[in-house]
């Protein structure tokens, strides 16, 4: 079975993490065009976004965390996913967990940011937007990770780390 059927994914105390799971499969339009679903995440958060070619993975973010803590203050220009090192406060890769991950330079300003869906011996499943062009679960290497984060208005659950066997999935390498 999925092992997000499983505790401690389904706690309905992790209500955002909850939501993503049930936005698994929505995609962006590819090229001209764009998904209205996408679109609505950002005028429902009040973010100024109108392209689903642009990166959404923080755009997801918001829109679990905001749709279901309304009063989570969500970090400043949340499209920008390093952006979220600033997000509530430090925790542990645990569910319900937001990971943010550098990419292309550890140094540089770009990232990406899921949230925490289990781990294995080299990586860390994520359950996030914009990966593949879609809401999925990608296996991102552990050395990129930059912070994981817990909403400052929902208590920790520190479930732990969720081992899971590794698979065959190759790793994701552009979140673009």
């Amino acid at each position: 079975g999925n092992p997000l059927d499983a505790e401690p994914f389904n706690n309905p105390a992790i209500p955002w993490f909850q939501e993503a799971r049930r936005l698994i499969g929505v995609k962006e339009v590819v090229g001209p065009g764009n998904n209205p679903e996408i679109i609505d995440w950002a005028s429902d958060a009040g973010i100024g976004y109108d392209d689903d070619d642009i990166p959404w993975c923080g755009l997801f973010v918001a829109h679990c965390v905001s749709s279901t803590l309304t009063s989570e203050p969500l970090p400043g220009n949340p499209l920008g996913a390093r952006q979220w090192q600033k997000f509530g406060a430090p925790a542990m890769p645990t569910p319900g967990a937001i990971l943010v991950f550098w990419r292309g330079s550890r140094d540089g300003w770009k990232g990406h940011v899921g949230f925490y869906a289990g781990e294995e011996a080299d990586a860390y499943h994520v359950l996030g937007g914009n990966q593949g062009n879609s809401v999925s679960i990608a296996r991102m290497r552990r050395d990129r990770l930059l912070e994981a984060r817990w909403p400052a208005t929902a208590p920790i659950l520190d479930a732990g780390p969720v081992e899971i066997a590794t698979g065959e999935t190759m790793f994701s390498t552009n979140e673009a």
